[in-house]
């Protein structure tokens, strides 16, 4: 199988999700070439075909000039799958392409089973095994589902490609997003709560335990769609990114967006009455255990220190 990763370039610095699709390819034992739109100045570290476009020229987000481009070298290389990230640029770039050639699309890649794309489903709770019937496949990856098992190395071989498509947006630029309450990216202790937690007034002994450890709370999406806190309360793919020296999951089963915001914790405690949790995969204990009864125990030990 051949597969072509879409690298993506941002405010003028190469992503490391880029790296995600290599780790991908090489989980799927395929053969990549990839295809970016960016600055020579910052290429990706990658052994294979790199079909580069200039992004002074072509800019960093502009759909009629990106999807021609991309068009141009999927009709040279011929990849059965073409691959990118689940972001914004993937999120608008993606189905442009799979409707230009009447592909099907997999949205939200988590893992690959015997060469089965796996996506989740049923808020995550679930996994499905999927195979599109068309001869390629348009395919997006979870943000942290996929890793390189070292650092990136390699020198590509450069193509440089071109299109005369005409641009039918001007990109502007980048706004960043208005920070308010609590900045969980500085915190050294967080306890978060899941939907485990069971209603909104039990919220209150998470924050308490994480009071207690001189911490901060936060949360899963779940328990912030349910508006039982705050979005900048939410750590995940769609909240905010943490590295606390310590993080406590209370009743977070650990689907993948979740574990993509914080698994650069130093230590991870999760406490969950399922011990077959995918939080338990990568945390450093387990506890298997009712949280309404631990968490306040927990809680009054530290205090009583």
């Amino acid at each position: 199988m051949k597969t072509l990763l879409v690298g993506e370039y941002r405010d003028g610095k190469l992503l490391a999700s880029t790296y995600e699709l290599v780790a991908f390819a090489e989980k799927l034992g395929a053969d990549s070439a990839m295809f970016l739109v960016g600055s020579e100045s910052d290429l990706p570290r990658y052994n294979g075909t790199l079909y580069f476009a200039d992004s002074s020229k072509y800019s960093e987000f502009n759909p009629s000039a990106h999807k021609q481009l991309l068009l141009d070298v999927i009709a040279e290389e011929q990849p059965e799958m073409i691959v990118f990230s689940h972001s914004s640029y993937g999120w608008d770039l993606a189905p442009r392409v799979a409707l230009a050639l009447k592909a099907a699309q997999v949205s939200e890649v988590i893992d690959v089973v015997d060469g089965h794309l796996v996506v989740p489903t049923c808020n995550s709770k679930l996994r499905r095994d999927v195979k599109a019937k068309t001869a390629q496949t348009v395919v997006t990856l979870q943000g942290g589902a996929f890793g390189l098992s070292g650092d990136p190395s390699g020198t590509a071989t450069l193509v440089k490609v071109e299109t005369d498509a005409p641009a039918q947006v001007e990109f502007a630029g980048y706004e960043a997003v208005e920070k308010g309450g609590v900045d969980l990216s500085k915190a050294e202790i967080i306890v978060s709560a899941g939907r485990g937690i069971g209603k909104p007034e039990n919220l209150e002994m998470i924050a308490n335990l994480a009071e207690s450890l001189g911490g901060e709370y936060g949360a899963s999406r779940p328990v912030v769609d349910a508006e039982w806190t705050e979005h900048h309360r939410q750590v995940g793919t769609t909240g905010q990114t943490v590295s606390p020296k310590l993080y406590i999951a209370c009743g977070i089963s650990g689907a993948i967006q979740h574990l993509a915001g914080m698994k650069k914790s130093e230590f991870v405690v999760a406490i969950n009455t399922d011990k077959d949790a995918p939080i338990g995969e990568i945390a450093d204990v387990l506890a298997v255990a009712d949280l309404k009864e631990l968490v306040p125990a927990l809680t009054e030990k530290i205090k009583s220190l």
